[in-house]
């Protein structure tokens, strides 16, 4: 319930419906350029991680929450956590240390992961369960035939590797990868700036009951954290 207050709050502080689809890095977390200018290094760190995909949990396994996106029928949407709410899994950090030590140095980071589609993997529209952060993608594989794209409410938006996109996934989105090969983003999460009432009770929630909460659902299948 408290999340619920607390998102009728942000809503109305970041401006309802009037808020963007798709914002400005520079103008509103240029810090985010940082990971772009690592790429290749995280690509590396990817690449190594990835002939052991089939380990990695899928979204629904790290939040059952989120079943009705990611289920065990379908093809695969899976996720390598780096960093949750304060919470660091250790194991997976461990395998990515120039990737997480970018992460690091970013201000108010909510969130980060590796999300991993799996070919013919697509994601029905959904929205975000919180509306404290600002979702980014840096797209580190994007299959040149048939490349998978994402709907955020009225942007039709293509990914190229390499070129970041920072957006507001509490609008309506959804994600079709109809390749043949894997898509791989780099998602970070950003606390929303916000007014400064709003932004108190954003860092309050995320450090007490979103923080736990989420940490409580975190299954067996992911590393420790440390």
């Amino acid at each position: 319930m408290l999340r619920k207050l607390a998102n009728r709050v942000y809503y109305h502080a970041a401006g309802g419906d009037r808020r963007p689809v798709v914002y400005d890095i520079d103008q509103t977390r240029p810090e985010l350029r940082r990971l772009e200018a690592a790429r290749g290094v995280i690509r590396e760190e990817l690449d190594a991680v990835l002939p052991d995909r089939s380990a990695i949990p899928r979204y629904h396994e790290i939040d059952p929450g989120r079943a009705h996106i990611s289920s065990d029928a379908d093809t695969g949407w899976r996720v390598f956590l780096l960093y949750a709410m304060g919470l660091k899994p250790a194991d997976n950090r461990a395998r990515c240390p120039r990737t997480v030590e970018v992460l690091d140095t970013l201000p108010d980071l909510f969130q980060a992961f590796f999300s991993i589609l799996e070919p013919g993997k697509s994601v029905p529209p959904h929205v975000s369960p919180y509306f404290g952060y600002l979702r980014y993608h840096l797209p580190l594989i994007v299959p040149a035939e048939n490349p998978p794209w994402m709907q955020i409410r009225d942007v039709e938006h293509h990914w190229r590797e390499g070129e970041g996109l920072l957006f507001d996934d509490d609008w309506d989105h959804e994600v079709h990868n109809r390749s043949e090969g894997v898509r791989v983003v780099l998602c970070v999460d950003i606390l929303r700036p916000m007014p400064w009432h709003a932004d108190l009770l954003n860092r309050v929630v995320t450090r007490t009951a979103i923080r736990w909460g989420y940490a409580r659902r975190m299954g067996a299948k992911n590393a420790s954290f440390g």
